[in-house]
């Protein structure tokens, strides 16, 4: 084999330049289901929804492994919108997409039965914040990220600061971002 100008064969200088333009590994992700579930064991799909009735899939995303962190997103036509806790003086937080232009996208609980349901931050516990389907007569139904392994994580909003205004998204103020999270044990009092 003819050596190059570096004094290794050709083959080598190839194998060493891939080595440099490409990474080690290409970026590996997993989708995860986001759904409600409803009291009686049955699974809510968890949508973003357009102000003209288009529906889209809202997902979690697990990225080259990492398990402690997933983003939650609204996957609208060929774009990932973030899904965050919105500013607000409501009782419950209004969880919303955002769109590029600040457009927000209703983020609902579906039912087989055709009702929308709010999804909602309910309640505070230091940084973390309950995010939750509301139901008929207030009932709360909890929001979870499915693996298509079949692990069970929590989705929840995080507060990573003690400000009221966390960031601003394309316009938007947002009070905290979504995440899903491996489920917390309980404790006991």
């Amino acid at each position: 084999m003819k050596p190059t100008r570096l004094g290794c064969p050709v083959y080598v200088s190839l194998a060493l330049a891939l080595l440099v333009l490409v990474p080690a590994r290409a970026a590996e992700e997993k989708i995860w289901h986001v759904k409600a579930v409803h009291p009686d064991g049955r699974l809510l799909d968890v949508k973003a929804l357009d102000k003209k009735g288009g529906i889209y899939p809202v997902k979690a995303i697990q990225e080259d492994g990492n398990l402690h962190l997933l983003d939650v997103k609204a996957l609208v036509d060929d774009r990932r919108l973030p899904v965050k806790i919105l500013v607000s003086d409501d009782k419950y937080a209004p969880v919303k997409a955002i769109g590029e232009n600040g457009t927000i996208f209703d983020i609902k609980a579906l039912t087989p039965e055709g009702l929308k349901l709010d999804v909602k931050g309910v309640r505070r516990s230091g940084s973390i914040i309950h995010i939750k389907a509301v139901g008929p007569q207030g009932a709360f139904y909890g929001i979870k990220a499915i693996s298509p392994e079949g692990h069970l994580y929590d989705v929840k909003g995080i507060k990573m600061s003690k400000d009221r205004v966390e960031t601003r998204v394309h316009g938007v103020d947002v009070a905290a971002h979504i995440k899903a999270l491996p489920q917390a044990p309980e404790t006991v009092k």
